[in-house]
């Protein structure tokens, strides 16, 4: 599976639970990344972070064969990084992802934004 199959299987476990605010920075073309992808997304409550983390973990592992490579955030669900090597999640809470604004982070890049799905 290539890293643009494994940002779309990313986003449809986001969607899944209704994760929304969906933001995909293109790393590909920055020199010095540590990363390829960044997928960020928001969550309403710690329980939606929560349900969006395991979606999109059971999603991937059923649908691309991939397990995160480390995660980390999950105990108060305020902000759940996912570690898939090439590409790294983020899913937030409102006021969290404000806060770091990790979105823009990197000017140079590409950002594609994916529609909420109700």
């Amino acid at each position: 599976m290539n890293n643009d199959q494994l940002v779309k299987a990313i986003i449809e476990g986001i969607q899944e639970k209704k994760g929304h605010n969906i933001t995909v920075v293109d790393l590909r073309e920055i020199d010095d990344t540590i990363t390829q992808y960044l997928v960020i997304c928001e969550g309403n409550s710690p329980t939606q972070v929560s349900a969006i983390y395991d979606s999109v973990r059971e999603y991937v592992r059923k649908n691309a064969g991939q397990k995160p490579t480390s995660s980390d955030g999950t105990r108060n669900c305020i902000w759940i990084a996912m570690d898939y090597t090439d590409v790294v999640v983020h899913i937030f809470l409102p006021e969290a992802r404000e806060f770091y604004d990790i979105d823009n982070l990197w000017e140079d890049a590409k950002i594609e934004t994916f529609p909420d799905i109700d």
